[in-house]
């Protein structure tokens, strides 16, 4: 399990050097960063004292090193647009973002868990095509669309929840619901096909010859061999959430990460739009890596193999 766990950390640690490497490459994807700071209407002089003030005039080489090693050091540098430390920024945002792809997550699982059970009992009948239908709809619909939606009906029409803001808990609703929806097809299509794998087993057979209530058989002895794999993803597709919530922050005006990312990119703000790409990947990255521990825990064929 040692050896398994050094071999994914090694792993980890390149995948990050990766995206550090491209976080930092998002200066140059629009130009010349001096210009886009600088604005279009400035002097030549004024770009050369850009270039000049923020390091610009270097090797890019030379220019990734400082960037890297301010970087470990927790020196995650100035906003331009904000005028304040990129790290107090930041971590102030962290907390909302984190508390969507926890809702969110919540909401997915809340759906997917017994659209998965109804769709394997009742495999290949009506119910687990129309199980099966909402799945499809979830991941088709773009959830930006899907929140466009949710406004129109609880928002302008019924008037019930808040349509922008981050103060309450209700704020949180209509974001989570959009986002959920989209994650919530990946859990549903893994608990079905578990669920009809563990449903013909040998042990649930034998449950069901003692005479034991349907209820018991599924929810106590399939279900809870089924959803072990669940338990993986949801690590997962809390960092796809994480990084999702970009385009649902902005529609609903929440006071997150997402909604930072969107201004500082209008705003030209490099410096933020860097390490917030950087952290979401790093918070991915390691995700996925207990991910991959709990199921080399779980399943010792894993980390066998």
């Amino acid at each position: 399990m040692l050896a398994y766990i050094t071999k994914r950390l090694g792993l980890a640690v390149l995948v990050a050097l990766t995206v550090s490497i491209l976080a930092f490459m998002l200066l140059y994807l629009s130009g010349d960063p001096a210009l886009a700071i600088a604005g279009e209407g400035a002097r030549q002089v004024d770009i050369d004292m850009v270039r000049k003030t923020y390091g610009f005039d270097q090797p890019i080489i030379v220019q990734f090193g400082n960037w890297l090693f301010k970087i470990v050091q927790g020196d995650l540098g100035q906003s331009i647009y904000f005028k304040t430390e990129v790290g107090k920024l930041i971590f102030t945002k962290l907390g909302t973002t984190m508390l969507l792809a926890v809702y969110s997550l919540v909401f997915a699982l809340i759906i997917s868990v017994p659209l998965g059970v109804l769709a394997a009992i009742y495999k290949n009948s009506w119910i687990d095509r129309l199980c099966l239908g909402v799945a499809v709809v979830g991941q088709a619909m773009p959830n930006f669309f899907f929140a466009l939606i949710l406004i129109m009906l609880f928002s302008i029409t019924w008037r019930m929840l808040p349509v922008s803001g981050s103060g309450t808990w209700q704020h949180f609703v209509m974001p989570s619901i959009a986002l959920g929806y989209y994650a919530a097809p990946a859990f549903m299509r893994l608990i079905r096909a578990g669920m009809i794998e563990v449903l013909s087993a040998d042990y649930i057979r034998t449950a069901r010859a003692k005479g034991l209530p349907t209820s018991m058989v599924v929810f106590k002895h399939a279900l809870r061999n089924a959803i072990v794999p669940v338990v993986a993803l949801a690590a997962v597709q809390l960092g796809f959430l994480l990084g999702g919530s970009v385009v649902i922050e902005t529609i609903f005006a929440l006071d997150g990460l997402g909604y930072l990312a969107y201004q500082s990119i209008i705003q030209k703000d490099f410096p933020v739009t860097q390490v917030i790409v950087l952290l979401l990947s790093v918070i991915y990255i390691l995700l996925t890596l207990a991910s991959d521990i709990a199921n080399a825990w779980l399943d010792p064929r894993i980390r066998v193999a």
